[in-house]
């Protein structure tokens, strides 16, 4: 079964941020500022003034850094698509494992007269 986790993302490349980022700095790959509109969860361009929070006057570059007091990183969630170790069973032994060709072959012996 596929799990979910929580990740924050840069806006401007998709990098991951690790946790523990600095939400004033920069983003370590394409150093894009992490404290702007377009990274705050509260950006949102059908919205008075591109946010959902009662700002008093509009911030104009929304990819600059600015000192918002609604700022709140936005995060995701995720699906945790990350490869696991499949479980160990006697089961799995090579003679039971089954290849595409036996698929195929077994489709074709359906049809057989």
């Amino acid at each position: 079964m596929v799990g979910t986790i929580t990740r924050a993302r840069c806006s401007n490349c998709g990098a991951v941020l690790q946790p523990g980022f600095d939400p004033k700095g920069k983003c370590p790959r394409c150093a894009f500022e992490l404290h702007c509109c377009k990274q705050c969860a509260y950006f949102d361009t059908a919205a008075r003034f591109e946010c959902m929070k009662p700002v008093p006057e509009r911030i104009a570059r929304k990819d600059q850094v600015n000192d918002c007091t609604f700022y709140e990183f936005r995060t995701t969630i995720e699906k945790d698509t990350a490869p696991s170790a499949p479980p160990s069973s006697p089961a799995a032994s090579p003679e039971r494992v089954s290849r595409p060709l036996d698929a195929r072959q077994a489709f074709e012996n359906l049809f057989k007269k």
